[in-house]
């Protein structure tokens, strides 16, 4: 009985401290997002130490919280720092050092904090947050082990209650989402760049797997860190380092199908996902009124069936992908 916007809204960028990024800002774009009719917003404790749920909550407090959809994430604690001020962080982030925890309380525990930055007494969605060997690393079975034994009992509690509505994952590995759905139950999954006009990877297993059982996907990252929105450009960035030649040669051809069919290269980008069964939301943060307007704009704008059918014939979209 969960329903999110087609377009969902990621706040990492709610979480940065950049002199451009002040609390009047945030509050424009959210403004400008709920005013279209978005009505998904995911966060975690992760972003900003904890400023993005601070300043997300600070928005609620400006409309009926039961209008929206509120995504959070467990699995990382913030612990205050004794000086007051986070290792490394830049001036304006919460002093706040960063530790793993997937256990039972230890989820309990994140959800209660996540609660009091956002001001709110309820979370709709929990997702547990990057148990992935890009985070982890060596320790990455642990912690699946931890996750499941605790993260995911807890949540299995607190859905049972009707504390909350919905429990997932959330990482950029769709292999380890699949091992996640088999060994447990789950309603959706977070799934980062991992379906997007350049990164088909999740197609063939993963998604109709999601589809089999369920399961329903939150597509994030839908421009892969920049270059979908940006265009092969210099700098641009593919997975948030420098794409390589490769991608930006795929990504210049993309480009010319675009501009054969009048189509923006960041509309494609949003709208891709959008086609799958198993994809209830494409979620991408933004950080401004002007960010939101234009991502808004593209995806309802109109793209043609034969825009779709010519990246296919071309060879940059995976034949088997729903775009329909």
């Amino acid at each position: 009985d969960l329903a999110v916007s087609l377009l969902g809204v990621g706040t990492a960028p709610f979480g940065s401290a950049a002199p451009s990024d002040t609390d009047d800002a945030i509050h424009g774009a959210f403004a400008t997002l709920y005013g279209a009719g978005l009505r998904y917003f995911d966060t975690a404790p992760f972003y900003g130490t904890g400023l993005a749920e601070h300043r997300l909550g600070a928005c609620l407090r400006r409309i009926d919280r039961r209008s929206v959809v509120i995504s959070s994430k467990v699995g990382r604690l913030l612990q205050p720092t004794r000086d007051g001020v986070a290792p490394g962080a830049s001036s304006g982030t919460y002093p706040f050092a960063v530790g793993y925890d997937y256990s039972y309380d230890g989820t309990l525990r994140s959800i209660e904090h996540s609660l009091q930055r956002l001001g709110t007494n309820a979370l709709d969605v929990v997702l547990i947050h990057d148990v992935n060997r890009r985070w982890q690393g060596d320790l990455v079975e642990q912690r699946y082990a931890e996750a499941m034994a605790g993260a995911h009992r807890a949540l299995s509690d607190l859905r049972a209650a009707g504390t909350i509505k919905a429990f997932g994952v959330g990482v950029n590995d769709w292999s380890i989402l699949q091992r996640f759905a088999a060994d447990g139950d789950f309603d959706c999954f977070m799934l980062a760049g991992r379906y997007t006009l350049l990164d088909h990877t999740a197609l063939a297993t993963f998604m109709p797997d999601c589809e089999r059982r369920g399961i329903s996907v939150l597509m994030a990252a839908p421009f892969n860190s920049g270059i979908l929105a940006t265009g092969a450009r210099d700098g641009a960035t593919f997975f948030y380092v420098e794409a390589e030649p490769g991608i930006k040669e795929r990504t210049r051809r993309i480009e010319a199908v675009c501009a054969r069919h009048g189509v923006a290269l960041a509309a494609a980008a949003i709208q891709f996902p959008l086609h799958h069964p198993a994809v209830a939301s494409v979620v991408t943060g933004m950080r401004s009124a002007g960010e939101a307007q234009a991502n808004v704009a593209h995806c309802r704008a109109p793209i043609p069936a034969n825009f779709w059918s010519e990246l296919k014939a071309e060879g940059l979209v995976d034949p088997a992908a729903p775009t329909g």
